[in-house]
């Protein structure tokens, strides 16, 4: 009989994230090994700030009032082989369309391409969630099978019911698409740290995938 040993979860501090390179592209990227998972969104979706308050560093990632700061792929390791990544953002920068056209591509590819890459994290505000960008980002991710995870940002600038009836509406969005197998949703806020738990878990559940399952043989 054959038995599937699966290593158990393994805890991560997330506070232990620091800055070590920028790369344009994934060619630029560091080696593609151990687990990563990519932080995306709009321009002004509070992606900085998510990553910023999940590591309890509020200098780690850059935050601005000036959306699409963020330009380049910024890499977070939170182990020797466990990283966080934080993608370009995109929609309200104030750049030329070349540019934009771009980030485009090196998103694309670095969706598609990236064999450590383990899970998405995909922000959206919650006042205006499922945007244009939002689309394409989970369409590119699915197109690859990579799993995503939504996080409704900016829920405090809502009510509970009208935030709970979003949140709700997202997810039978996500289930009338028929991918609710790779596509999982919570809503979070950065000012109040509420979701910080459940985004913990999803993070720790994907970067542990770094070490793969061990197969024990019993006759």
């Amino acid at each position: 009989m054959n038995f599937l040993l699966e290593q158990p979860v393994q805890p991560i501090d997330f506070t232990k994230a620091e800055f070590t390179q920028s790369a344009p592209s994934i060619r630029e990227c560091p080696p593609d090994t151990g687990a990563e998972v990519a932080f995306a969104g709009r321009s002004n979706a509070g992606k900085s700030s998510a990553i910023n308050t999940l590591t309890e560093n509020h200098k780690l990632a850059r935050t601005s009032k000036t959306p699409g700061r963020t330009q380049l792929i910024n890499m977070f390791p939170v182990s020797d082989n466990q990283r966080l990544v934080d993608l370009p953002g995109y929609g309200f920068a104030k750049v030329p369309v070349k540019m934009k056209r771009q980030w485009e591509r090196n998103l694309e590819e670095y969706l598609q391409k990236r064999e450590c890459l383990k899970g998405v994290v995909l922000l959206m505000d919650i006042r205006h969630p499922l945007q244009e960008f939002d689309t394409m980002m989970l369409n590119w991710a699915l197109e690859g099978e990579m799993p995503v995870h939504i996080l409704l940002t900016k829920s405090d600038k809502l009510k509970k019911g009208p935030a709970s009836s979003t949140l709700l509406a997202v997810r039978k969005h996500i289930k009338d698409a028929q991918v609710d197998d790779l596509v999982t949703v919570q809503m979070f806020s950065s000012l109040k740290a509420t979701g910080v738990g459940e985004l913990k878990k999803k993070l720790t559940f994907w970067l542990n995938q770094a070490a793969e399952p061990q197969e024990l043989v019993e006759e």
